[in-house]
């Protein structure tokens, strides 16, 4: 979407934000309505005013200044009724119309290749579905509505103004011009600061998010008085950008206040002058007068207020639509749906590249059998991790085939797909919520009898029930609550209940206890057992044990075989790799 930062108002984009409001449109006339009401009510209060002044306290008739004044009161009831329900209404509809951009928002943020949030700041993210979302809400709130009714009620004053005396009239339209101006130039400016503010905001969230995150690292590397003396620096730049938004209101609002006294001096003045000189007009209308000036010019400098409202909030949702705009999902064409899969995977002559012409994997070619277990060894780089992604369709390879069970991977449904795949990464990521809603991910059909069965088939039925409130235990947030052996049993269960037809594990032992890695080897055997399994391998008994071994280096393929027969090649790449890493864990066992 085209940046339009020096403009004071992007037409396009407030044009795409206001067809949010169509399922809402009753609630959005009646908001329409309510502030032409209150626009033709502002000019009964002062009119009737004058009538005060002139029928009843100058010609000293009680009757009609109790009518007058009791006329004010319903005019002010009506005014109060009305009012209620133009904040109610317009309030009500920007949290409809957020609520909606927002559940798009997070729908269409789910669906983005893997890639996207590889690099994107989680931040920035945050950002734009909490606070940029909201901020959208008081462009219908404090925004739209409010500047429609200021409109209205300047163009009714004015009109009614011209009706009862041209003259006076003329004196204030002199003064409107300048403040006019002022009220454009403050607009742009406006616009531009409050696009420098949304912009710390992001950064601000961003370091914030990254560093509470990473807050281990930073102490454990002593690098708390840097990272507070960059913090130091981003909190500068986002208050220089606040400051150039009060700035420009401490130039703007003294020049509306002096612009609304020198009018009332100048209705003062000349209608003093009539009303001594020649009775031409009115006490009354001079303080009628008076009133509607300040009507004129108070909504002006509201409208100028009510600005900075819309302008931060179509910077904000100017934002979410670039997010909304977005196209980067794995496209999902597939209409292949199979309730059950035998496990056959092919990968053919696969080519895939995470940065173009910067080939991770090199044109990779092996099979997979149903029920086989294969291991995919090799050093730190070697593209092991990359094909699990390409085999999710978390990234699209950009040359070669995958097949699962002889149909390209492509032709099935992505949901499809997925369901059938159950994935245990290195690093476990457990929500702030309870083990069991961790487990099932809140799907409504697996019970917590089949959760318990499960755990009891694995073996971690025992860990989950020495657990304060066992399956009900609350982790806390990325599962703080527990060890890196105890969050990766229960990846171990969540995959197992889903029953999938192809198991993919990267596993991660050097950082657990001896009993959690024997918990954890017995859960892969049972996992792994009967079903299509692709391991990554850390631990030398699942190498042993695979039906096949695949060597990988630097994107490519340089051995594949059982372990007995890789041990006997001389100078072979996995012989090397043995005797270096698995040796001595073979001969402490």
């Amino acid at each position: 979407m085209k940046n339009n930062s020096g403009n004071a108002f992007d037409t396009k984009l407030f044009k795409r934000l206001l067809k949010y409001t169509t399922p809402y449109q009753k609630t959005f006339y009646f908001v329409v309505f309510a502030a032409i009401m209150l626009s033709v009510l502002a000019v009964l209060r002062p009119y009737l005013l004058r009538l005060t002044i002139d029928k009843g306290i100058i010609e000293s008739d009680s009757e009609s200044l109790i009518f007058y004044v009791s006329s004010m009161l319903v005019v002010l009831i009506f005014e109060v009724l009305f009012q209620f329900s133009f904040i109610f209404y317009a309030n009500w509809l920007g949290q409809e119309v957020i609520r909606d951009i927002r559940v798009k928002l997070f729908k269409h943020m789910m669906n983005f290749k893997k890639q996207y949030f590889d690099n994107s700041s989680v931040g920035r993210l945050v950002t734009r579905a909490v606070s940029d979302i909201e901020t959208i809400a008081s462009i219908f709130s404090q925004g739209l509505f409010m500047i429609i009714s200021d409109l209205l009620k300047m163009i009714v004053v004015l009109g009614f103004m011209f009706w009862q005396s041209w003259q006076l009239t003329l004196l204030v339209v002199t003064v409107l011009p300048f403040i006019l101006y002022a009220t454009r130039v403050f607009q742009k400016k406006m616009k531009i600061a409050f696009e420098e503010v949304r912009t710390q905001v992001s950064n601000l969230n961003s370091f914030v998010q990254e560093h509470l995150t990473g807050m281990k690292i930073v102490q454990i590397f002593n690098r708390e008085q840097e990272e507070y003396r960059r913090f130091k620096d981003i909190n500068r730049k986002h208050r220089q950008g606040w400051i150039k938004t009060v700035w420009y209101n401490a130039i703007f609002f003294p020049i509306a206040e002096m612009s609304t006294s020198i009018t009332i001096g100048l209705i003062v003045w000349f209608g003093g002058l009539r009303v001594v000189e020649s009775d031409a007009l009115s006490l009354g209308i001079i303080v009628m007068f008076i009133e509607l000036s300040q009507m004129l010019f108070r909504p002006l400098r509201q409208i100028a207020d009510k600005f900075n409202s819309l302008q931060m909030g179509m910077v904000a949702a100017n934002r979410v639509f670039n997010i909304l705009d977005t196209d980067s999902k794995i496209e999902n064409n597939g209409t292949l749906v199979s309730k059950k899969l035998s496990g056959h995977i092919s990968f053919k002559d696969v080519r895939f590249s995470y940065i173009p012409e910067e080939e991770i994997i090199k044109g990779i070619s092996f099979d997979v059998k149903p029920g086989e277990t294969i291991a995919i060894v090799g050093a730190t780089g070697a593209g092991k991790s990359t094909i699990i992604n390409l085999l999710s369709r978390f990234y699209e390879i950009d040359s070669g085939q995958i097949e699962v069970d002889g149909k390209d991977l492509k032709t099935y449904e992505l949901a499809t797909l997925r369901t059938h795949i159950a994935v245990v990464l290195q690093d476990v990521f457990l929500f702030a919520d309870t083990i069991l809603n961790n487990i099932t991910l809140n799907k409504e059909d697996v019970t917590e009898k089949q959760v318990i069965d499960a755990a009891k088939e694995i073996g971690v039925h025992d860990f989950i029930s020495s657990l304060p409130n066992t399956y009900h235990y609350n982790v806390k947030e990325r599962g703080v609550m527990l060890s890196s052996g105890q969050r990766q049993l229960i990846a171990f269960l969540r995959a197992y209940v889903t029953k999938p037809s192809i198991l993919v594990l990267d596993e991660a032992t050097s950082s657990v206890d001896s009993y959690s890695e024997q918990l954890i080897q017995d859960a892969t055997e049972k996992l792994t057992k009967g079903r299509t399994s692709i391991v990554i391998a850390h631990r030398l008994a699942t190498v042993k044990n695979a039906d096949k071994i695949i060597v990988m280096d630097l994107g490519k393929i340089v051995e594949t075989g059982t372990h007995s027969e890789l041990l006997q090649r001389e100078e072979g790449y996995y012989r090397n790799l043995y005797e270096a890493q698995f040796k001595h864990e073979e001969e402490l066992n």
